[in-house]
């Protein structure tokens, strides 16, 4: 169905090619009149296909007319990003990045030949989508307007959510699990009770209401909550569960089986143990028996808990009778549809209103997945048609089910803006259950061109962010943790996600390395959770299989990577039209010298490689990259030198052997698009060198395990877009002020909203910015976790933080000892600070000490 994509993906070329930027190419290099008959016939075409769109599901023929007008207007992007690609190489050139003397490109002979062989392919991409579009008329089609662009509704996007704390209808249901799992066991050490119910009735919530209950918290020695989903794998589960014990702190990429099960056996031996197996597809008894063999050696008392939509599943692997779930009473979900679709006390304005969701709910059968669903939908719509349209829609016919929940997650689809469709059935790339972090969802739609900025004071991360909004808003997103003020994670239900692949297809595919029948139309490919093929001339013939246009390759589970340059040399010759390379986890030890020769690439992975030393110089040839990470590359001795050059790049994760940064000429400090930095595991970091001040445009500093770092730059402070800055795990670092430089003394940040220091052993005092304005008067959350010399707060403790909303102090035993309530003075330091916590637990001028 990702032909529903064809008007949105004609909006985004016609945007570009409305561009400023590619009107000044145009008239430059002699393709003005093609380009303006380009758009003259993508204009024409697109005032039909929301007609056409809405229509394709009746008609085969149609379906194809949009598939063939979506590759065709491909092929166009892909002409214009070339435009855009030479006009910022040119740049780059003019500005000196490359020390290389040229002719103007202008009126270089290559420059001439370029221009006829651009001109030449827009008049063919045109002609192409004329001869398409003649079609049209067979089908009747009505000219019209798109949907409305994105409006946030009033609701904060926390309320959006429906908390653990909001549950409704499962008092009994978690009190029987919790009685049983307090309970000894007769015969074995280890009993296992099944939760059991269809899809989106909860009972993952139900299983983390329980996991989370005080009493069972106090009852377990050792809790372990491991996603199954579709594939029963006894080496990766072994491999989740040890995870889970350890916290992450330990590797065993490199484990044999045998070790595996003995360092699981090693680690559960004697313990009493609660493992949660969430979402179990496998009815093959043998793998279970296999599995729960190395679990046995647990103290009596441990237990399995494990959520299944299947009985059957639940008879192979219950010790217990299995715990049936049943769909929630109508009054329940009424009043789970009223938290959802009004604010508090709200519903009794419109009692029209309540009484069509009451008719509504009971289309939902139960389900509170799609009692959620239709309530965020309705939320912002307070017109009686709107609800109307939904209670009679013709979806509910046509999706015969038990319970009505895909008829439900459907609508909700179909309301969605047209630009937020594509963003959310693309989400369909990442594995279910994988947990998503707000800020690498923006960028990956940001490299498929997804998100386009409105104007120049209009930022692509500001505009990714309300599209995250909107959608956590409408309940597509569930699990929402804030990690810090606007970085949000977040997972997919698994309903949900089937949603978003139905859509996505056959552009989205999970493929392995034998997969068969590949749609010639794939663009974006994950590589599901397979073995690598043994030899790597399987995984290169595979390669020959995908079209030649793919867009995405993306690699979604840890150590499932390609091990030789080979691979990368394969997809660099043959993916010319790529935008996002991830290769993670990868273990080959140079990037081929033609990487540079990817002119569509706008997003790099290559966190994890633990043997890549160096990066070729040629990578700074991605004029249009966006993202670009490698992290986690321990052996990386250098930056590229021209780095500087890659003038699109927003984003950079950097781990290296270096000992200082900023310091060339034309380094990181030329990257003046940048909006975010990170600094992770670079051992050898000493210091910052004050020409980061050029970072005007940075947003997000984040530095972390970086234990050489002695001292900051005094020239952080004049990061004045700076809005988060994260310190942590730096040993030596003893003071955030560095040297001062006359009157910029007294200047600091002047947008600082998040700060955040933790693990800094040395830390003795704040830093005195701090303090001083604009800081203290934009600053609206401050952690501080594990900093054990840092005793006091400033002599004026907080005060002159009249912004700052949060205080988080953790494992800091002596400050959280002088700024409780009992000690007057210092607590009223801190006082007029809203949210205050202590070692995670809230403190008010009341608190019991």
């Amino acid at each position: 169905m990702a032909e529903s994509f064809a008007f949105a993906i004609a909006d985004r070329v016609l945007g570009k090619l409305g561009s400023a930027l590619i009107q000044d190419v145009g008239l430059a290099w002699g393709v003005k009149t093609e380009l303006e008959e380009l758009n003259d016939t993508l204009s024409t075409i697109r005032a039909v296909l929301l007609d056409a769109e809405e229509k394709q599901a009746t008609s085969h023929q149609l379906r194809d007319w949009l598939g063939k007008l979506k590759d065709g207007f491909y092929d166009a992007e892909d002409i214009v990003d070339e435009f855009e690609y030479e006009a910022l190489r040119q740049k780059v050139v003019a500005s000196g990045s490359f020390k290389t003397k040229v002719c103007s490109f202008f009126s270089s002979p290559k420059s001439l030949a370029f221009n006829l062989k651009m001109g030449h392919r827009v008049k063919k991409i045109r002609r192409r989508l004329d001869k398409i579009a003649a079609d049209k008329s067979k089908f009747n089609l009505i000219e019209g307007v798109a949907n409305t662009p994105v409006v946030l509704s009033k609701r904060e996007m926390t309320h959006s959510f429906v908390r653990a704390s909001d549950v409704i209808g499962r008092d009994d249901d978690k009190e029987n699990i919790v009685r049983l799992l307090m309970q000894p066991n007769d015969t074995e050490n280890v009993s296992v009770i099944p939760i059991v119910g269809i899809g989106g009735l909860g009972k993952t919530t139900l299983a983390k209401l329980v996991y989370n209950d005080e009493r069972v918290v106090g009852q377990f020695s050792t809790k372990m909550w491991v996603c199954v989903s579709d594939e029963f794998d006894i080496e990766k589960l072994i491999k989740k569960i040890l995870k889970e014990i350890t916290k992450g702190d330990e590797s065993y990429s490199d484990s044999s089986m045998e070790q595996l099960q003995s360092h699981l056996r090693n680690a559960l031996d004697g313990e009493k143990f609660l493992l949660v197996l969430d979402d179990v597809w496998n009815t093959d008894r043998e793998k279970w028996l296999k599995l729960k063999d190395l679990l046995v050696d647990g103290a009596n008392g441990s237990k399995i808990l494990v959520t299944t939509r299947k009985k059957s599943i639940a008879s192979i692997m219950g010790t217990f009778p299995m715990q049936e779930i049943k769909g929630l009473s109508h009054e329940d979900c009424l009043s789970l549809f009223v938290k959802c679709a009004f604010m508090d006390g709200e519903d009794k304005q419109y009692p029209t209103l309540l009484k069509i969701g009451d008719q509504i709910v009971e289309k939902c059968a139960g389900v509170p997945l799609a009692v959620r669903s239709l309530g965020s939908l309705l939320y912002s719509k307070r017109g009686e048609r709107d609800w109307v349209s939904i209670r009679d829609s013709e979806i509910w016919e046509l999706e015969q089910n038990e319970d009505g929940i895909m008829a439900a997650l459907r609508l909700s689809y179909y309301d969605l803006p047209y630009h937020l469709k594509q963003c959310f059935a693309l989400c369909s790339i990442f594995p279910k259950d994988c947990e998503l972090l707000s800020e690498n969802l923006i960028l990956f739609w940001t490299a498929q061109g997804l998100i386009q900025s409105s104007g120049q004071n209009v930022k692509i991360e500001d505009i990714g962010e309300r599209y995250i909004n909107e959608l956590l808003s409408r309940s597509f997103f569930q699990d929402v943790d804030r990690l810090i003020p606007g970085v949000y994670s977040f997972k997919m239900h698994d309903l949900v996600h089937d949603l978003a692949t139905f859509f996505s297809q056959p552009e989205c595919l999970t493929l392995n390395f034998h997969s068969k029948d590949i749609p010639k139309r794939v663009l974006h490919v994950t590589f599901s959770d397979i073995d690598w093929p043994k030899e790597e001339s399987e995984a290169l013939r595979f390669l020959e299989k995908l079209n030649n246009k793919i867009h995405t390759i993306y690699f979604q589970m840890e150590n499932v990577a390609p091990r030789s340059k080979s691979f990368v040399i394969a997809c660099v010759l043959r993916f010319k039209c790529i935008r996002v390379l991830d290769l993670t986890d990868s273990s080959f030890e140079a990037l081929p010298n033609s990487i540079g020769s990817l002119k569509h690439l706008r997003h790099l992975d290559l966190r994890g490689n633990k043997r890549i030393k160096k990066l070729p110089n040629s990578i700074c040839k991605l004029y249009h990259l966006q993202t670009l990470i490698f992290s986690e590359c321990s052996e990386l001795e250098k930056l590229p030198r021209d780095i500087g050059s890659m003038i699109s790049l927003r984003m950079l994760r950097i781990t290296t052997k270096q000992r200082g940064l900023f310091g060339k000429e034309k380094g990181l400090r030329c990257l003046n698009s940048l909006q975010s930095l990170y600094l992770v595991d670079c051992l050898n970091l000493e210091f910052l060198s004050k020409r980061m001040k050029s970072l005007i445009e940075i947003r997000i500093l984040v530095i972390l395990n970086c234990p050489s770092l002695v001292s900051l730059s005094h020239s952080i402070k004049l990061l004045t877009a700076l809005k988060h800055l994260v310190i942590g795990s730096c040993e030596k670092l003893e003071s955030m002020d560095g040297e001062a430089e006359g009157q910029e003394d007294i200047q600091s940040f002047g947008n600082l909203q998040v700060l955040q220091f933790e693990d800094l052993p040395r830390l003795e005092a704040l830093p005195r910015w701090l303090l001083h304005r604009p800081t203290s008067n934009t600053l609206h959350h401050l952690n501080i976790s594990d900093c054990p010399n840092l005793r006091a707060l400033s002599k004026d403790g907080l005060q002159k933080l009249t912004s700052l909303k949060k205080l988080e102090i953790n494992d800091c035993p002596e400050l959280i000892e002088i700024c409780k309530p009992k000690t007057e003075e210092d607590w009223q330091k801190i006082a007029h600070i809203s949210e205050i916590y202590f070692d995670g637990q809230e403190i008010t001028s009341s608190t019991n000490n």
